[in-house]
């Protein structure tokens, strides 16, 4: 049990804890009293309030500022409760007692009022945070409560500890649920700490924790610090933290902020909420020690908000003592006069009215249930009247001058106001009822540095590099001109497939080449289409798709070109002089062969190892516009676990193929004969797509990361890789039938045997046996074969002219002997019908309808003795001989202009035949089969 201050010294002595009797062992002194302030003349019982703050005169202690600027607010409150009898017939007599701020004297001056002072209800006072816990740890032992003005730290606010200890400033901690509410109004959900090495600070920071923690705000960095906060500001920025919550005082705050500047985090990306505490221009005071420059240090500090208890409320709302805030204001300002001020008066004033409030519900309580005991009657042993002041305590709930006063666990409920830092000034911008647990921010007061308020970190913004759609829309343009051209030469050539020109250059392939680039034209529709025009799963069934469309195009249209060059390759590099026939239905087995290993290829890929949508993510790039964000490119891909193998596999196919097909085109680069048309062109095609795609394959894959560059490029090659083959495989047979319609029939060879009717039946387009070495004398053939060709047309007319004589008069005969006979002779000797095959057909038919008895036989019929001797320059005789003879000197002349063999057994060649037109060398003997 406490001692009563009646009892010796050592009695009390025993009965303190251990440090307050190791103070009080130093010795006993009065407490120096500073007297009963406004005690009432009229009042019969005073109640003693022991009042404990510094008073000292020392200009320097900010602590004794404290206390001496509250008295004139202590004193307004006491002369209103008197003068409203609110505790009739009792008045308050506060007597102080100065702690100086300091433990030994604090403890002193309150063992002094217990023992020589007035039996004392309760404590009202507290400043200086030590002096405060020590003697609220030992309020219980007498009974005491304590009621604080000024104490705010947060060690107080442990009622195990100190259960009898309450107070009307909010504690340090009250300011976190009204960050905690400011967070959550910008939004802010990821922050950092940066707090000062000493309790004060570190107790705000563990609560600040506690109170973030389960409402999904992350604290990403704690940082502590204890002289030097240059490297914890570092490491804040390192990890990215733009919402900075700091607990440091004054001094240390300067020095913080000008490592931010040197860190360049300030500004509109980044937020720093510090104590609202500081003294005004607390800069000025500790500029020097931050080592910075003052116009650096204020650019760091420009937006910072601070966070602090509302001093008075901005209510206009009358308080418990009749008196708005504002009235209130005006009565403490004049009664303080030049003295001191304190930011704390307005909470000393609802201090004094909470005492008075507690012990009127005190007195009526004991009115209620016990008449004979008065609230007088209290002593420091007396727990049951302690008990019902403790209760009476927590009961409190009025509107004071610093807003609704009201105790959670003896915690005040109070405002806490939001300032910010604008144009080197504070500049209140909301404030926050913890009662209520509403946040209001001020209209237009609060501004950022940015359009925005900052982010709470760098904003990620993942951003699709797409395929421009101009550049999709122009190369889509010049896809649909290509379909539409590939689509007017495949209805040219199945139009004019009859066509002896058409003919001889395979339609059916020609049609192939088409198709596959038709195929290879629909498939840049395919690679344009990206994240930007198609869903996630379109875009995966895309990546099949265009695979699958490109290679059977390629393989379609290259195919066909290659099986076409094959086969003038196998004809004219054919060493054995062997007849060779090659028809299109064996091109289109090789095609049909290069397309099912296409097939098995895709299939046993899709099946193993399907293409996949996947996203490449690059590093962060700043905003173009300006905004508080980061752009991190990504690029869709269509991509497997094992597309190094399958795309080796392809490329090691294609690439042998294309490979080949460049060799047999350079091996037949000097075929160029009328019967194959477009051998030529066929090669110049082989070469353009061989060149182009290993071009595109290349620039695409070192232009992946750049979707623009490399679609454009991908399609660029495919557009002119189609177009070009077209064109060269098709424009010069438009030219050709649109110029010279008769152009197929110009040239031609054919071949006689003893069975015509089946040689004429042949369509075949291959031709057979060329020696290796005639190529440079078969163009020197054709040149004397064309000016025979003309001098067989100017012999022609002198036949008509011959024939027309002979049917005129006898008497012209023997004009005809003298002067026609040599050009008759001549004509016989080298007369070579046209070679077109009708016309053959149809001299061979007309000799044979006229002369059903003739022999071919290389000599003249064999005539008896009794045969009549005729006169060989006789009209009959030489209309016989022309019908006998030109047709089979014809043949005869044949092999030198690449006809028949010479050395074939034709009955229509005779032994007695010239030797120019026997004896020709083999290496120009030329056989054409149905071209």
């Amino acid at each position: 049990m406490p001692p009563s201050p009646k009892r010796p010294r050592a009695a009390a002595a025993a009965a303190c804890p251990a440090m307050l009797l190791l103070l009080l062992c130093l010795g006993w002194a009065r407490g120096h009293s500073r007297g009963a302030a406004g005690l009432p003349p009229n009042a019969t019982t005073p109640i003693s309030i022991m009042g404990l703050m510094p008073l000292s005169q020392s200009e320097e202690d900010q602590k004794s500022k404290i206390g001496r600027g509250v008295l004139p607010a202590v004193q307004l409150a006491m002369d209103q409760i008197r003068n409203e009898s609110l505790l009739n017939p009792y008045s308050l007599d506060l007597r102080l007692y100065d702690t100086e701020c300091d433990n030994a004297k604090g403890l002193k001056a309150f063992y002094d009022a217990i023992k020589y002072g007035p039996n004392h209800l309760m404590v009202f006072g507290g400043v200086c945070a030590t002096v405060t816990s020590i003697i609220a740890e030992a309020l219980k032992g007498w009974n005491l409560v304590q009621l604080s003005f000024a104490a705010t730290t947060p060690e107080l606010a442990d009622k195990k500890k100190y259960p009898y200890f309450f107070r009307t400033v909010p504690s340090d901690n009250a300011v976190n649920p009204a960050i905690l509410k400011l967070l959550k109004y910008y939004q802010w959900k990821r922050v950092g700490t940066l707090t000062q090495d000493v309790q004060r600070f570190s107790e705000v920071r563990n609560d600040l924790t506690g109170v973030l923690y389960g409402e999904d705000i992350e604290i990403s960095d704690t940082e502590s610090f204890s002289n030097d906060p240059c490297t914890n500001v570092k490491k804040l920025k390192g990890n990215d933290v733009r919402i900075i919550l700091g607990q440091f005082d004054e001094q240390m705050a300067a020095k913080v902020f000008c490592c931010a500047y040197d860190e360049e985090m300030y500004g509109s990306k980044y937020q720093w909420i510090i104590p609202g505490w500081y003294e005004s221009s607390w800069w000025e005071s500790w500029i020097n020690s931050s080592q910075c420059l003052r116009k650096n240090l204020l650019t760091a500090m420009e937006g910072y908000i601070g966070v602090d208890f509302e001093p008075l409320s901005s209510k206009v709302i009358k308080t418990i003592s009749g008196r708005t805030p504002q009235q209130y204001e005006k009565e403490y300002n004049d009664k303080r006069g030049d003295g001191q001020s304190s930011k704390f008066h307005g909470y000393a004033y609802d201090g004094i009215w909470v005492i008075a409030k507690t012990l009127q519900r005190a007195m009526k309580y004991l009115n209620t249930t016990n008449k004979h005991q008065k609230i007088e009657d209290f002593n420091y042993t007396n727990h049951k009247l302690g008990k019902i002041f403790l209760d009476a305590m927590n009961e409190t709930n009025f509107f004071g001058v610093t807003g609704q006063v009201v105790f959670r666990n003896g915690e005040r409920m109070g405002t806490i106001k939001f300032t910010q830092f604008q144009d080197r000034k504070e500049v209140k911008v909301g404030e926050y009822n913890a009662v209520a647990d509403t946040l209001e921010i001020i209209n237009n007061t609060i501004r950022f540095q940015g359009l925005e308020p900052p982010k709470d970190k760098t904003i990620i913004q993942e951003q699709l590099r797409k395929i421009s759609l101009p550049l999709y829309s122009i190369l889509s343009a010049l896809t649909i001109l290509g379909m539409i051209m590939a689509s007017a030469f495949l209805f040219f050539n199945i139009k004019n497939r009859n066509q002896k020109l058409i003919k001889m250059s395979s339609p059916y392939m020609n049609n192939l080449i088409i198709l596959g680039g038709m195929l290879s034209y629909a498939s840049i529709f395919l690679f344009g289409l990206d994240g930007s025009f198609v869903s996630e799963k379109t875009f995966e069934t895309l990546c099949t798709v265009r695979t699958w469309i490109l290679t059977v195009g390629y393989t379609t249209a290259f195919g066909a070109m290659f099986a076409k060059t094959w086969r003038v390759h196998a004809i004219f590099k054919n060493v054995k002089m062997k007849k060779k026939i090659i028809k299109d239905q064996k091109l289109m087995v090789i095609v049909g062969g290069m397309l099912l290993i296409d097939l098995c290829i895709l299939i046993c890929w899709q099946v193993v190892d399907p293409l996949r949508r996947t996203v490449e993510k690059y590093n962060m790039e700043p905003d173009p516009a300006g905004r508080d964000i980061s752009i991190r490119p990504i690029l869709e891909h269509c991509e497997n676990t094992h597309m190094t193998i399958w795309l080796g596999i392809v490329y090691a196919y294609k690439g042998l193929l294309m490979l080949f097909g460049c060799f047999l085109a350079w091996e037949t680069r000097n075929v160029s004969i009328p019967a194959l048309n477009d051998s030529k062109y066929i090669g110049m095609s082989v070469y353009n797509v061989g060149i182009m795609c290993i071009i595109g394959a290349a620039v695409s894959f070192l232009t992946r990361d750049q979707p623009n560059v490399q679609f454009c490029i991908v399609a660029l090659v495919i557009i002119f890789c189609s177009t070009i083959t077209l064109c060269l495989v098709f424009v010069p047979k438009l030219i050709t039938l649109r110029t010279n319609p008769d152009a197929a029939t110009q040239n031609r060879r054919f071949q006689f045997t003893q069975n015509q009717k089946k040689e004429d039946s042949k369509t075949s387009t291959s031709v057979t046996s060329v020696n290796q070495a005639s190529t440079s004398r078969l163009e020197g053939l054709q040149s004397e074969n064309h000016r025979l060709r003309m001098k067989i047309t100017e012999l022609d007319k002198d036949l008509e002219e011959v024939t027309m004589q002979l049917q005129d008069t006898p008497e012209k005969t023997t004009y005809i002997k003298q002067n026609h006979y040599q050009d008759l002779n001549d004509i016989l000797s080298i007369r070579n019908f046209t070679d077109s095959k009708d016309g053959e057909k149809a001299v061979l038919k007309n000799h044979l309808d006229q002369n059903p008895q003739t022999q071919w036989s290389t000599t003249e019929p064999s005539r008896t003795s009794k045969d009549p001797i005729e006169d060989i320059n006789s009209p009959e005789h030489i209309q016989r001989r022309l019908s006998l003879q030109l047709p089979i000197l014809h043949h005869a002349y044949l092999p030198s202009i690449g006809g028949v063999d010479a050395s074939c057994a034709s009955p229509c060649v005779s032994p007695s035949a010239s030797p120019r037109h026997r004896h020709v060398p083999p290496s120009f003997r030329v056989m054409v089969s149905g071209l």
